[in-house]
């Protein structure tokens, strides 16, 4: 019941817009499962430690604010926690004598995650950053920047395309370490393979189409 009353009084968010915790595993922002993040929480099981992680959806920019996000993780933490710290207690408390049910602010959620991450280790995943609306991109790197400084056991884990590396190299200054990951050609052709093969109208493909789309797409595939 805590839980519950934490969502609607500290958080402010509506169910579907945060993470979700069902039978030991966290699910991204939206429902939305990542590899990314099954295998963080796989790696944390047994190891006293609360992964938190949001996803970042294109098609829900609008509602995805940085307060909206840091709202989701402090949320996962929580959940992760054995006894709820007094200062996200104390913080329900006058949320609940408040008028209104407008969340709180940025600086308030970063000292509920600091009061969170102090009882238990934690690992926050943000899966595509580089999907986030770019009038919040810099106000969440540097409320991250703040999370790595307040929280030295938490450590942050950040998926995105190549070109979001500049910005967080800037904004997260000697705490980043980054590697590429691309598509290989032989995994794109296998794919492609399995795909024509499950295809459920089979009179629409012949030769000559099955030729250009295994001769095109290895080629011309885009960047991770």
């Amino acid at each position: 019941m805590v839980i519950r009353a934490l969502e609607k009084h500290i958080l402010g968010r509506k169910d579907e817009s945060q993470g979700v915790k069902e039978k030991g595993q966290v699910l991204t922002n939206r429902g939305v499962s990542s590899l990314v993040i099954d295998y963080l929480c796989g790696q944390a099981r047994g190891q006293n430690t609360t992964v938190a992680c949001f996803y970042f959806d294109f098609a829900a920019k609008k509602e995805q604010s940085p307060a909206n996000m840091l709202g989701c993780l402090l949320r996962q933490l929580v959940f992760g926690l054995e006894e709820i710290p007094e200062e996200i207690s104390e913080a329900y408390k006058d949320r609940k004598n408040a008028i209104g049910v407008q969340g709180p602010q940025i600086p308030t959620i970063l000292k509920m995650i600091q009061a969170a991450s102090a009882k238990k280790r934690a690992i926050i995943c943000i899966d595509a950053l580089d999907e986030c609306a770019t009038q919040h991109l810099v106000k969440l790197l540097d409320s991250l920047n703040q999370i790595l400084q307040q929280s030295p056991d938490t450590r942050i884990f950040v998926t995105g395309r190549p070109h979001i590396r500049l910005e967080i190299g800037r904004r997260l200054p000697g705490k980043v370490a980054s590697r590429f990951v691309g598509p290989r050609r032989g995994d794109i052709i296998r794919y492609i393979h399995s795909r024509l093969a499950a295809d459920t109208i089979s009179d629409a493909m012949d030769n000559d189409l099955r030729a250009d789309i295994m001769g095109q797409i290895p080629e011309n595939i885009s960047e991770m």
